[in-house]
């Protein structure tokens, strides 16, 4: 249940007590890492196992020198196109790069050391993800060959792109079977509702599939195939290439050309990339972390900056935050930093172990994993994304695109910051000097009322600029103490400060603290996403959708409240064990009323929350009833269960986590619903003949109590309004069942 008063201990002690949740995590973790390592070194253009090797100095180094708690760490898809323009720059020279990433790492021990973290916050969000999103498409261009059996000699990304149309006849079909097979497996794994499936990766199926593609065709041997009267070439060539001593894999760093600039560039390359990339994703991590715990921005670049140097100076890649394995690992159960330790230990029995597997994957299910890989990078659905936070995040992010396809990395982000900053200027109607004067001389304040609480007086222009400013304002408010952020003096509030202002004030309620951001009623934003940007203009008449409408309609028939602008007020949701990891972006459309024959008060409304997060973030919208009781009940959850879940509640088990409680009176619930909870006496008490009975004869829904409220949502999708009616009925006749002291 929740678990957010018992944060898993530190040190020794942590490993002590969790070492069953961690080590079952890192299972998991270490089955996505694999093929993953693999296939980013292929893509890189070096050894695969210099993938490995860089994954299992991210567990085995990386543990015991950084900041976070349940990141993982090691090579990254997002480094790929660095690795790729370091040996363009280098002469085509491994050991010149590797030399470039122990230098690299240096450096970013160098920022850790003198805090300098927080300049992480600097880069725009729209052009970090517009940089994110150019190196999908390198990725994707490099790959797509590999997966159709196919060469392109073009120079450039746009070119080899263009070469696949090009290309279209010359598909080997053996490769492309094996590539296809990959990619529908990465779409449709999560579509797939048997947790059979569920418990072996996506990743990881894509190599176990390949394998009979290869021994059936025989890759070992050099050989041709026809079909339909054309001949096709099988062989070695189209494996993996490792040696039999995986130690032969080591190289080391060659400092001959330290004096040059497109060394140096290489260099400056890395040191960005890696650490934007580890301190994005770090924060990213906290949002899912159930224990809300904060990562130490500075401690984690020396971690990564010192396990960058040890990887470069053995052949490896450089190592950073990963959040898709990250993302793993925490929705894995995992506790405690142990979990990457014990991931990478796990690689390293799979290298000893699985030498001869590993030689017989195919180049095209590391090119389907890619592809995928970058594909989401660059998805229809990120800019779409950016479109719903406003159309200039559009912008930035096709720009920052734009300009590193056709130029390099770092171009990429000094154009995109340039195009944020012109664009800040005409929406900010500010000269140049007035402009950078409503930055840096805004007179924002922090006041200390009489009754203890803090208010917060935000002026001038707030843009990605003063986010290191206004972090300094904020270190000044004590944790646990009430505040007001009032913006009705700024001129224009960008994106990434109401992103910082969401995570203080996240990460301050979470403390004991309560923050209210007000003030921005008389700005306007070209959507109503709660983070996008804002300037001011006056008040203005706000649009009402026909679903507002209707429930406007029927808040007025029944007596009931209805509030349709985004309310920030979501601390109480974070209660319930089902948002522990999964971040809430927002909250709209609120019914609120009283439910008079129970005596609980209701409010149903519309919640927009995330799963994962960057690469891994998945955006989900629903509509969800929080009942609050008129007295206390046992906490416990209630979810459909499905035909695998009985192993994993032995999973559950072994990890130290409670399992399904079954009712053996009543197998038709206990096959119908998964219960869990920790106190299991009280909730068997609870859970009577009538209220099972009910539970069995109604639909299936998502039922939460945190003991002092239920919260009751059905669909993954925002209701319709009938849909909103009949949660509201079920929700009456569930109380109406259950044995609730204090109800009339």
């Amino acid at each position: 249940m929740n678990t957010k008063n018992t944060v898993p201990s530190n040190g020794l002690k942590g490993l002590k007590e969790n070492w069953r949740n961690d080590l079952s995590a890192a299972v998991s973790v270490s089955l996505v890492a694999l093929p993953l390592a693999l296939g980013i070194a292929v893509a890189s253009e070096v050894s695969p196992m210099a993938g490995v090797l860089s994954a299992i100095i991210g567990g085995v180094v990386t543990t015991f020198f950084r900041g976070g708690h349940l990141a993982i760490n090691g090579t990254a898809a997002g480094l790929i196109a660095v690795i790729l323009g370091g040996l363009v720059a280098l002469d085509n020279n491994i050991n010149y790069v590797l030399a470039a990433i122990v230098v690299s790492g240096g450096i970013q021990m160098i920022l850790g050391f003198l805090k300098m973290g927080r300049f992480a916050k600097l880069l725009p969000s729209s052009v970090l993800h517009g940089i994110l999103a150019a190196i999908g498409v390198i990725i994707f261009t490099k790959q797509i060959h590999y997966a159709l059996g196919t060469t392109s000699n073009a120079d450039t990304t746009i070119g080899t792109l263009i070469d696949v149309f090009y290309k279209l006849p010359e598909i080997n079909p053996f490769v492309f079977l094996i590539s296809l097979v990959g990619i529908l497996v990465l779409v449709f794994y999560k579509k797939i509702n048997s947790k059979f499936i569920q418990i072996i990766p996506a990743p990881m199926w894509v190599l176990l599939l390949a394998l009979p593609i290869v021994f059936g065709f025989d890759f070992f041997n050099e050989h041709s195939i026809s079909l339909f009267g054309k001949s096709y070439g099988i062989g070695p060539k189209l494996l993996i290439d490792i040696p039999d001593n995986p130690l032969d894999s080591i190289m080391h760093p060659d400092f001959g050309m330290i004096g040059t600039i497109p060394f140096w560039l290489t260099v400056l390359s890395i040191t960005m990339i890696a650490s934007v990339e580890t301190l994005a994703s770090a924060r990213a991590v906290d949002k899912l972390d159930p224990y809300k715990r904060i990562t130490n921005l500075n401690k984690d670049l020396v971690g990564v900056g010192l396990s960058t140097m040890v990887s470069g100076a053995l052949g490896g890649l450089p190592i950073i935050t990963v959040i898709v394995r990250s993302t793993v690992n925490v929705n894995s159960n995992a506790k405690t930093r142990w979990s990457n330790l014990y991931h990478g230990i796990f690689l390293i029995l799979f290298v000893l172990i699985l030498a001869p597997v590993l030689r017989s994957i195919p180049l095209a299910a590391l090119a389907a994993i890619l592809v995928h890989t970058g594909f989401k990078l660059a998805s229809p659905k990120v800019f779409k994304h950016a479109y719903d936070q406003g159309v200039e995040q559009l912008l930035f992010l096709s720009a920052t695109l734009i300009i590193t396809l056709f130029t390099d990395l770092l171009f990429g982000i000094i154009g995109g910051i340039l195009v944020t900053l012109i664009l800040h200027m005409l929406l900010a109607r500010l000269g140049f000097i007035e402009f950078f004067n409503k930055i840096y001389k805004s007179g924002s304040k922090v006041y200390k009322s009489e009754n203890g609480s803090y208010d917060v007086k935000l002026k001038g222009v707030a843009n990605f600029l003063y986010a290191l400013k206004l972090d300094q304002l904020l270190e000044e408010i004590p944790e646990g103490s009430n505040v007001r952020i009032d913006m009705m003096q700024t001129r224009l509030v960008d994106l990434t400060i109401m992103e910082n202002l969401i995570d203080y004030k996240r990460i301050h309620d979470n403390k004991g603290g309560d923050v209210k951001l007000i003030g921005l009623d008389n700005h306007v934003a070209s959507t109503s996403h709660n983070r996008a940007l804002k300037i001011v203009t006056g008040r203005i008449k706000k649009r009402i959708t026909k679903r507002q409408i209707r429930l406007q309609k029927v808040a007025i028939a029944n007596g009931w409240s209805f509030e349709r602008d985004v309310d920030w007020n979501t601390s109480y949701l974070r209660n319930f064990h089902f948002f522990d990891s999964r971040p809430i972006e927002m909250k709209s459309n609120s019914l609120q009323g009283l439910d008079t024959e129970n005596n609980a008060k209701w409010e149903i409304a519309d919640i927009v929350f995330d799963e994962g997060a960057l690469l891994a973030l998945e955006v989900y919208q629903t509509t969800v009833l929080i009942v609050r009781l008129p007295s206390a009940i046992p906490k416990f959850i209630i979810d459909k269960e499905g035909l695998f879940d009985k192993i994993f509640d032995r999973v559950k088990v072994f990890s130290g986590a409670k399992g399904d409680i079954n009712f053996v009176k009543y197998a038709g619930f206990s096959g119908k619903f998964q219960l869990s909870g920790e106190d299991e006496n009280a909730i068997r008490t609870f859970f009577t003949d009538d209220l099972i009975r009910f539970l069995e004869q109604n639909e299936t829904h998502h039922i939460e109590s945190n003991g002092e409220a239920l919260m009751i949502f059905k669909y993954l999708h925002i209701a319709r309004t009938d849909e909103v009616q009949n949660i509201l009925d079920f929700s009456h006749n569930l109380l109406k069942h259950m044995n609730l002291k204090g109800s009339s």
